[in-house]
């Protein structure tokens, strides 16, 4: 085999690996909020416009709660980060209030509702929609 069909063949690999490690991340799936809650138990990005937010901090666990599209109780689609978290973040439902972000983790469902338990700050970014 020539040198140059072995590079070219070892990039190809390369690139198949990349694509592997993104799908498997959820960089692949990206989701409305709408389109989330066909896809719970997938790894997965979704995003929408904050529409409400509220640190719980007398309720057990202390959790932040974002509401995505529509405000709470009607809220689309939510992004959950445990009082043990929290610091990371600073006070997201201030932070996040009103922009258009995008969650990256599980989809899971909680009482008939999608949402992604952030735990880090790296699973959340802003979207320039």
């Amino acid at each position: 085999m020539s040198i140059t069909r072995a590079k070219r063949l070892s990039s190809i690999a390369a690139i198949g690996l990349l694509g592997a490690s993104a799908t498997i991340l959820g960089q692949g799936k990206k989701f409305t909020t709408v389109e989330a809650k066909n896809h719970i138990g997938e790894q997965a990005t979704v995003c929408g416009r904050v529409a409400s937010g509220r640190y719980a901090a007398s309720t057990r666990g202390k959790p932040t709660f974002l509401d995505l599209d529509k405000p709470y109780p009607s809220q689309l689609f939510t992004v959950l980060i445990w009082g043990e978290n929290r610091a990371k973040f600073g006070t997201p439902e201030e932070t996040y209030r009103d922009k258009n972000i995008c969650v990256t983790g599980r989809i899971q469902s909680y009482q008939g509702k999608p949402e992604i338990i952030a735990s880090d700050p790296a699973q959340l970014s802003t979207d320039s929609r």
